[in-house]
């Protein structure tokens, strides 16, 4: 594989829209136990990253792939190599969205890299999202989707040790939270409730907690932390996979330029995923 062979993909556009329904909120405020602290009514401003509950993509059963994602091709190139996974975002927040709002998304393929690493080839294919609503631009994110292969024996990588932190707290996270939350994104990936398939043929040690759902505890983790501050960028990247069976733990501090470092965490202090909270 080489960067040429995805020139012509460069460039792609996608464009959907929805309504900013009241219940995908609900679920999801309900499955991080803030039902009583997150205002979902018609009305109330959707937290950031809760954009992501909304223009899904409902495809057919008939045009699903062995891992429980959508077939390859469409929008996103055909990239070959089996395992795909949510590298990492850089999210800014331009204007509130708020839940009972008519929203456009647009999606431009922004860039494709084909690299190697210790576990072999990936390609990394960069996806730049715009949300509208009357016409003004409310969020913006590059979304990094990251292609490798699956290896005989998984290996963890190397360890990145939590940085000492203000404060800290323990989450419980099961397969029923893992379920729902794949529910309420409508995230058919095997590898978050199916441990056989997880195990056997992803060859993990067991169900893996989604990217996604980590960044949204450090994002919640930043607000409750930091009271009526208004995010205006979010980043985050992950480092390492958590599984169903680790303790987990969010930790944060904050930095001398006014912005808010989060982690999530094992047990032992193994950093899985680290982001970073710019406040407007």
């Amino acid at each position: 594989m080489d960067d040429t062979q995805w020139k012509d993909w460069i460039g792609r556009r996608e464009v959907a829209r929805d309504r900013i329904a009241e219940a995908p909120a609900r679920a999801l405020a309900a499955t991080l136990n803030r039902s009583a602290d997150l205002p979902t009514e018609p009305g109330s401003v959707l937290p950031g990253v809760f954009n992501w509950l909304y223009f899904l993509k409902f495809v057919p059963m008939s045009e699903i792939g062995p891992d429980g994602h959508p077939q390859r091709g469409g929008f996103l190139p055909p990239v070959e190599l089996p395992r795909r996974m949510w590298a990492g975002s850089q999210c800014r927040f331009l204007a509130p969205i708020r839940v009972g709002d008519e929203a456009e998304k647009t999606s431009t393929i922004q860039k494709i890299e084909t690299k190697s690493g210790k576990a072999g080839p990936m390609v990394f294919v960069t996806v730049r999202h715009k949300i509208r609503v009357d016409g003004r631009l409310a969020v913006e994110e590059d979304q990094d989707i990251v292609y490798t292969g699956i290896p005989e024996k998984f290996r963890l990588p190397e360890p990145v040790a939590l940085p000492p932190c203000e404060w800290r707290e323990t989450v419980l996270i099961d397969p029923v939270m893992l379920f729902r939350f794949s529910a309420v994104t409508f995230n058919g990936h095997r590898i978050h409730y199916d441990r056989t398939y997880a195990m056997e043929i992803e060859k993990y040690p067991g169900l893996v907690v989604h990217g996604p759902l980590q960044a949204v505890l450090l994002f919640d983790a930043a607000c409750r932390h930091e009271p009526g501050r208004t995010p205006a960028q979010f980043d985050f990247r992950g480092a390492r996979p958590l599984f169903d069976f680790e303790t987990a733990t969010v930790n944060g501090r904050n930095r001398d330029d006014g912005a808010t470092e989060v982690f999530s965490a094992t047990g032992d202090g193994t950093v899985c995923m680290q982001a970073v909270m710019q406040w407007a």
